[in-house]
């Protein structure tokens, strides 16, 4: 039964890939849709008010700079509301102002699509903290990372410069991609009974006579968003395990189909872009192979559960999951909730067998298990130069994408971005573990511990947000470190591959001959794959190693 829920969750995501994968050209592609009545009057009064000249093209120093520009402003001013949040409105349980290094571990975190949470939302943010500095970042990092995607494929066919405009990618992925889609999500979601009101808590009465606090909010229309842009976080502070963001099966389902949805398509978005269905199929290939094993290893993991309660006669191993999801969607949430680099949880990662922790793990150290919209496809892309860059040693040819050339500029920036990812992971970790204040913090010492610090800076790294939850990360180290590890982790590789875009666009595309490499075919998905794991095990095996590989081989039998 458990199969069959996560083959039909796997194929309504496939059915969904083509037509909105095409929407999202014709969106990007600036065509005329649908919603160009309802957008477009509300789209032209935004360019004016921000002085935007909608035709106007950017290079792309200037699409870099502006998106750096608007990420920097739209940081102080969330940092700014959660410090002041006692003294603004709408905070009816009169909660405090947010510490300085919790707010700016907050801010960078909800800013980079990261939303690695050191709080419980319920207890630490007011209704217009939830709402400036949590849910309308959502909408403005998912669309960020849209926007530089797009900006990336269009350098890849580009003949100039040109990677359009950034304003204009990124108002127009919010009115007509994230804004429909969260307000259908989320009247689906108060039709589930998931709370959406402005009322603060309220107390109730339990059988027993105890007096209990209902805390309620504005949480159908965050979950929708959330799960959407691949955001993760949470309005309640267990995520999406709490019944009041996740009451259902059904809404189980809808949420995994969500965070899959963008990521998914967007692949095939740039199969059409390039206007190469095979090219785009390929990488998706690669990456859904990847998934399916991942998602494979969770699932038996969890099955099997431990081998000593099993000859107690305890199947399967339901530590830490809801009843109403079972091992099965709890496996299924557990894989796409890291390979689309959401991070919201409907059971707790800490509680997970070894090896399933330790996919959550790997998922976020490739990083390009699909990703987040836009980020997945441009890691993934990333670890394709490299492997055309290798095919052209092996050959002693100079290596192609699309007919332009791949020379040392771009290998370098690509070197770049995919060196950094591994060294704001480990450097940290090895940090944390020397010294005493971050070794406090750890709730299970010995190999489980070494997880759960390794698998905060992974989160952070690969601006996922999940947590094993055995580690209290609200310190001023741990604020301040993850908090650096999310900045660098998000803007290192954007700001390469915006490089590499630009470098590429101004290229002349060189005809295809008997010799070119042909990028679009199963044999070199399979190279794809097999380059992007023998990066990702020489660079992170031993940490896995000493983690839940050592804790798994410890297990008592």
């Amino acid at each position: 039964m458990g199969f069959v829920q996560v083959a039909i969750t796997l194929i309504i995501i496939m059915l969904l890939v083509k037509p909105v994968g095409s929407y999202l050209v014709k969106v990007f592609d600036y065509e005329k849709t649908g919603l160009n009545r309802v957008f477009g009057p509300f789209e032209r009064m935004t360019y004016r008010i921000m002085g935007v000249r909608e035709g106007e093209a950017m290079g792309w120093k200037q699409y870099l700079g502006a998106m750096l520009l608007t990420n920097f402003i739209m940081l102080i001013l969330m940092y700014l509301v959660l410090r002041l949040q006692k003294f603004l409105p709408l905070n009816p349980d009169g909660i405090d102002n947010m510490p300085a290094a919790q707010a700016f571990n907050t801010a960078v975190s909800f800013i980079t699509n990261t939303n690695w949470q050191s709080y419980s939302g319920e207890n630490a943010l007011s209704y217009l903290s939830q709402l400036l500095a949590i849910t309308f970042p959502m909408f403005t990092s998912a669309a960020t990372g849209f926007a530089v995607a797009i900006a990336f494929i269009r350098g890849l066919i580009g003949r100039q410069d040109n990677l359009g405009n950034f304003y204009v990618d990124m108002v127009r992925s919010i009115t007509r991609i994230f804004l429909p889609l969260s307000f259908i999500v989320a009247l689906f979601l108060v039709f589930q009974g998931v709370p959406q009101t402005l009322q603060g808590n309220v107390d109730a009465t339990t059988l027993e006579g105890a007096k209990q606090t209902i805390t309620r909010g504005l949480v159908a229309s965050l979950e929708s968003i959330k799960h959407i842009g691949t955001n993760g976080g949470g309005w309640f502070g267990t995520n999406a395990a709490h019944p009041f963001e996740n009451p259902t099966p059904l809404t189980n389902m809808v949420h995994i189909v969500c965070m899959m949805l963008l990521p998914t398509a967007l692949v095939y978005a740039f199969g059409l872009m390039i206007k190469n269905k095979k090219q785009g199929w390929a990488v998706f290939a690669a990456m859904g192979l990847i998934f399916l094993v991942m998602l494979t290893t969770v699932f038996v993991s969890e099955y099997k559960g431990v081998p000593a309660l099993d000859t107690l006669g305890v199947h399967g191993n339901m530590e830490g999951k809801e009843v109403r999801f079972g091992i099965s969607e709890s496996a299924l949430f557990t894989a796409a909730t890291t390979a689309a680099t959401t991070g919201t949880v409907n059971n707790m990662h800490e509680s997970l067998t070894p090896m399933g922790g330790f996919v959550p793990l790997a998922e976020m150290m490739l990083n390009n298990v699909f990703g987040g919209k836009g980020v997945g496809l441009l890691n993934g892309l990333l670890y394709l130069i490299l492997s055309i860059f290798i095919c052209g040693l092996m050959v002693g040819r100079t290596p192609e994408f699309l007919g332009k050339k791949i020379e040392g500029k771009e290998v370098k920036l690509a070197s770049i971005a995919l060196l950094v990812h591994p060294l704001i992971i480990l450097a940290p970790t090895a940090l944390a573990l020397m010294r005493p204040e971050a070794i406090t913090s750890i709730s299970n010492p010995g190999l489980h511990g070494l997880s759960e610090v390794l698998y905060a800076f992974t989160s952070g790294a690969a601006n996922n947000g999940s947590a094993f939850a055995g580690l209290n990360a609200n310190t001023n180290f741990y604020n301040v470190g993850i908090g650096l590890v999310m900045l660098f982790g998000r803007y290192v590789s954007i700001i390469a591959m915006l490089a590499i875009a630009g470098s590429l666009a101004t290229k002349r595309i060189v005809p295809v001959t008997a010799g070119t490499l042909r990028t679009n075919t199963p044999l070199f998905t399979g190279i794809l794959i097999m380059i992007i794991l023998v990066i990702g095990a020489l660079t992170f095996f031993p940490a896995l190693a000493l983690g839940p590989i050592a804790e798994h081989l410890a297990m008592p039998h």
